[in-house]
């Protein structure tokens, strides 16, 4: 883990000292533009392909994933999404396992971008495409829909007394899981007997809350004072995410797993960088620091006038 920190990190400073521009992403309201997040979901739609590095160490397995997230407006206000990960899981005293979860597709409306508040607000839909993905690394065997109400909001509405607090923002994306199937019925050979035993496990609904606490040193440098930052720290956003489930029914009920991850994004004119530590919030999630990386492409700002705008402006 230490030399995959290691690699990580110096991959970033490359990029930092090779493309030392300035950020003109989707996600802008008034003042304030809001990054791509790693963990949790943004606010905003938009041209973007994503690609994050993760290392997750559970209770009872290891699993470093691969994933990408392709994002493609529609109209400027709605976007479609197709998301994908392969996956390379190490359960506890068994063989290594690898391959691709199931694809996921979703739609998402941005209905509200208040300049004036730096404020922006979307609903969407999610869906898990059942039996497209392996499953020796997770993936279900039915469908799992998740509708979500997403919200982003910069506080340069605050007044020039507490002007240093104005580069703050949150985002935040909530919303339930609903499994088509409520319950799977395994087989598994008895040892002693050799005979055939069945069993159930439960597929529960969930709730996802996730948020993310961000302070834009582009922001500050640029809107509020220049206080002498330069490359690349001028160009970073500072944040902590939270991306967390509770479980609503079944034998789980009530319990909630979920993470810490505080890290940092740095914003250059056609992509951005981040990369953050994950720290399980409680013994049911996990007992070890993991963390993931990410490069996301700005398809707006690159490919303008072929696939960065809306197919029907």
């Amino acid at each position: 883990m230490a030399h995959h920190s290691k690699m990580v990190g110096l991959a970033m400073m490359v990029f930092v000292l090779l493309f030392p521009q300035f950020a003109q992403a989707s996600g802008i309201a008034g003042n304030h533009l809001f990054p791509v997040t790693l963990a949790v979901d943004h606010p905003f739609v938009c041209d973007d392909l994503s690609f994050t590095l993760s290392h997750t160490k559970e209770p009872d397995r290891r699993t470093d994933e691969l994933s990408f997230n392709y994002a493609k407006r529609i109209t400027p206000d709605l976007g479609v999404e197709l998301r994908d990960a392969y996956r390379i899981v190490k359960p506890n005293g068994e063989k290594t396992h690898n391959g691709f979860g199931n694809a996921d597709i979703g739609a998402r409306y941005q209905f509200l971008m208040n300049d004036k508040h730096e404020l922006l607000l979307s609903a969407g839909v999610n869906a898990e495409l059942g039996n497209t993905g392996s499953k020796s690394v997770g993936a279900a065997s039915f469908f799992t829909v998740s509708p979500a109400f997403f919200f982003g909001k910069g506080f340069g509405d605050l007044p020039e007394s507490v002007k240093y607090f104005r580069p703050l923002a949150v985002t935040g994306a909530i919303g339930p899981n609903f499994p088509t199937r409520s319950k799977n019925v395994t087989t598994s050979v008895d040892p002693g007997t050799g005979g055939i035993v069945e069993g159930t496990t439960w597929n529960p609904i969930t709730f996802s809350w996730g948020f993310t606490v961000q302070y834009s040193l582009q922001y500050l440098q640029t809107h509020i004072k220049d206080i002498g930052l330069g490359m690349p720290f001028n160009r970073m956003v500072l944040l902590a995410e939270l991306p967390l489930e509770t479980c609503l029914n079944r034998d789980c009920t009530g319990r909630t797993t979920g993470f810490v991850n505080p890290g940092v994004i740095w914003l250059g004119e056609s992509f951005q960088l981040g990369i953050e530590a994950q720290i399980p919030i409680n013994h049911k999630t996990g007992n070890h620091v993991g963390g993931p990386a990410m490069i996301s492409l700005f398809i707006d700002d690159l490919f303008p006038k072929i696939l960065g705008k809306p197919i029907f402006p």
